[in-house]
């Protein structure tokens, strides 16, 4: 009797552990920051982007097919860190979403400030990959939560227009740090909370 529920205890233990394993998403592992490009000579930029290309190793293509297109401002503090405000249609209203980013010892890579505000984050970084100040900028983004290391890439544009060539380079630029079609979305575009 004894040896029966010890064994029916094991194999109940395995089931659960086979079910933790699992729930638990297998990620595509951040690369490192050494093999994400950072913009040279990076100049400080300032304004309005619209966010026009997602992609990430949380990103699904399925499950965010009705992500909708926000806008984040960044403005420059005299300290040379950046306010970025976000702002987005949530629930019928326009969502603010204010950070701050402090410049690091490298031009154009950033570090999340006040990040004990932000539970179970140990690390976040921001790094400008490419940029024309005027039209386009793509940002990588890395983040350590949890003990889970996350990345995605943003694909910034001044207007709300995504050209043909813009869109490829950035298809080029996820994939070349791992990613998959089925990782890279693009935002449905609206008008809601975007010009506020």
């Amino acid at each position: 009797m004894a040896l029966g529920l010890l064994w029916l205890g094991l194999v109940l233990l395995g089931v659960l552990q086979t079910q933790a394993q699992d729930s638990t998403p297998t990620l595509i592992p951040a690369p490192p920051l050494r093999r994400v490009p950072l913009q040279p000579d990076f100049q400080n930029f300032q304004g309005k982007w619209y966010i026009l290309g997602l992609a990430g190793n949380e990103f699904n293509k399925e499950k965010h097919r009705q992500f909708k297109i926000y806008a984040t401002t960044y403005e420059l503090n005299d300290d040379n860190s950046y306010n970025v405000t976000s702002t987005l249609a949530w629930n019928q209203t326009c969502d603010h979403w204010l950070r701050i980013f402090i410049p690091t010892s490298r031009r154009g890579q950033y570090t999340l400030g006040n990040i004990e505000r932000y539970t179970g984050i140990q690390r976040y970084v921001l790094r400008v990959a490419a940029t024309d100040y005027i039209q386009f900028a793509m940002l990588f983004f890395k983040k350590i939560y949890r003990n889970q290391e996350y990345f995605k890439i943003t694909l910034y544009g001044r207007t709300k227009e995504l050209t043909p060539k813009l869109k490829e380079n950035f298809i080029s630029f996820a994939k070349s740090l791992g990613l998959t079609d089925h990782h890279i979305i693009f935002p449905i575009r609206i008008d809601q909370c975007m010009d506020k």
